[in-house]
């Protein structure tokens, strides 16, 4: 079978492999789709201290199950559209312990600290498998990353009585505002700097946006919630500025979320953090919960699937789309390759 490897930093070529024997309790999934990832971006600009090379990227998974083994389920069978939950959990480490394995200490996450699914085969245990008749194969590979922003909506324990400000309408953050707004109907604020971006984030459930390039944001943000702040803000951008400004805007007793990764050590006016009484809570990756709850919100239609793929690339593609994606990341919410 093909496989797709990032060699080393802005270096890709195909490789040949055979196709993975399938072990008891294991499932022989045939991808259909992959979502290429932020993750995936930064392992071919060789940013991503997580990765090895080479390395098959790969974790936004909408695949058929090509074989079942002993001891899978009888409703996996194959010919099923199906999606995949990519993470690893040691069931010992202290979060696993707290049940929270999303977090696991020793994860390891298809294409980032081991190979991922833009190949032709791989196999999975068939307790990571999902599945929903209703999906298609375009919504699969975005049940991934749209899990992360709901898990960030979990953690900042979003209700139907907030009014949620979330930085940057991205992929991630895509995922919190719909999150919020579709499942938790909550108000939602979303924030960035390029107004398809919060067209599309409108669209998937923001009740108002906020250009903050163009506009104060600390003055919008103060009109639209009384003068008071939001009661929850979850930073999707991942820089020291917006990690700033999630505590300066954040409401009395409200609560941060932080889902990027600041590039730059952040400088913070520590004092909002006890005069506020802040809760400032970390989010990462997604549990199953999340997953399914994504799942629903699909199967609702209410998501705007279409319009958040911006491009669809063959597998001999792959390569100059992420050539392309890295030349001109703002231009870009989730580009797919169809295998």
């Amino acid at each position: 079978m093909k496989t797709f490897l990032i060699d080393k930093p802005e270096a890709c070529r195909f490789g040949e492999a055979q196709i993975p024997e399938v072990k008891a309790g294991e499932v022989l999934l045939k991808i259909e789709r992959i979502g290429l990832c932020g993750s995936d971006l930064t392992t071919f600009r060789g940013l991503n201290p997580l990765v090895s090379y080479p390395r098959i990227p790969g974790h936004e998974i909408a695949a058929t199950i090509a074989e079942v083994s002993a001891g899978v389920p009888a409703q996996l069978k194959p010919g099923l559209l199906v999606t995949v939950v990519p993470y690893t959990t040691c069931g010992r480490c202290p979060s696993c312990r707290a049940h929270r394995p999303n977090a696991c200490q020793f994860n390891q996450t298809l294409g980032v600290q081991r190979d991922g699914a833009l190949t032709e085969f791989v196999t999975v245990p068939w307790q990571q498998i999902l599945h929903s008749p209703q999906l298609t194969a375009p919504d699969y590979a975005l049940v991934e990353p749209l899990s992360v922003g709901f898990h960030a909506v979990e953690r900042g324990r979003v209700t139907a009585a907030d009014t949620v400000a979330v930085f940057g309408a991205g992929m991630i953050g895509l995922g919190a505002i719909a999150g919020a707004a579709l499942r938790k109907k909550a108000r939602v604020i979303a924030i960035d700097l390029d107004d398809q971006k919060l067209a599309l984030a409108r669209q998937a459930g923001a009740t108002e946006v906020i250009n903050s390039k163009t506009g104060d944001l600390h003055d919008r943000l103060q009109q639209l919630t009384n003068g008071e702040g939001p009661t929850v803000v979850i930073e999707a951008v991942g820089a020291a500025e917006t990690f700033v400004a999630a505590v300066a805007e954040v409401c009395f007793a409200g609560r941060v979320v932080y889902i990027g990764y600041a590039k730059k050590p952040v400088a913070y006016e520590t004092k909002l953090f006890v005069m506020k009484e802040l809760d400032i809570l970390g989010s990462r990756n997604a549990l199953p919960a999340d997953f399914q709850n994504v799942i629903q919100v699909l199967e609702s239609g209410l998501y705007p699937v279409a319009q958040t793929i911006t491009r669809v690339v063959t597998f001999a593609q792959a390569g100059d789309a992420l050539k392309d994606w890295s030349a001109n990341p703002a231009i870009v919410t989730k580009i797919h390759v169809r295998l």
